[in-house]
């Protein structure tokens, strides 16, 4: 992984960048993706030995292997996306908060996508606009999980995802799988309600 474009830009244009400095955060930032990525390894080869009876997983290494297995599953499938998109610091520390949430947590941010795309699905069937109450908590709900695993929140990040949501068929896809016009609520609830 290289620099970001805006990064890359100020290394042509401008006298003053600090090359050194930026090499400095880069390197660093390629380390912590380094560690990231042992950290896995370790996980999935004590899978693998455990499923094959070599070892004994504690529920504590089982509960991080599947956090592990949903993060990788989330950077197979939109990583180079969200790094181009968002930068390298912010998928990180995204990472880094699921891998570090307790079990309360984890649960808390399951049940929230259950319910998040529940209500959806019976908002749609009964023709609820995206102005309603039900709507709008919706949209409160969709805030607190998003929260659950961003850097930091900013409304116009919030109203970006939406949008992607409908503009990028693979998300539309994932929240219509049951009933069709939920991305497409959940976007219009979104973009009136922050």
């Amino acid at each position: 992984r290289g620099f970001a474009l805006k990064t890359i830009q100020k290394i042509i244009y401008d006298k003053e960048f600090d090359m050194l400095g930026a090499m400095e955060e880069h390197l660093l930032e390629l380390e912590k993706q380094r560690a990231d990525t042992e950290a896995l390894i370790r996980t999935v080869k004590k899978t693998i030995q455990s499923m094959k009876g070599e070892c004994e997983m504690s529920d504590r290494e089982r509960f991080q292997a599947l956090k592990e297995k949903a993060v990788h599953a989330n950077e197979e499938a939109y990583g180079v996306e969200a790094r181009k998109k968002y930068g390298d610091d912010q998928i990180h520390e995204s990472n880094r908060k699921m891998l570090n949430m307790t079990e309360v947590q984890w649960d808390r941010f399951m049940e929230l996508e259950k319910a998040i795309l529940q209500r959806l699905e019976e908002c749609v069937k009964k023709g609820v606009s995206a102005d309603s109450a039900e709507a709008k908590e919706i949209v409160a709900m969709h805030k607190e999980w998003l929260c659950m695993t961003w850097k930091q929140y900013s409304v116009e990040a919030h109203k970006g995802v939406a949008a992607m949501y409908v503009a990028d068929e693979r998300f539309t896809k994932y929240y219509d799988r049951n009933v069709t016009g939920c991305a497409k609520l959940l976007n219009k609830a979104v973009q009136h309600w922050l």
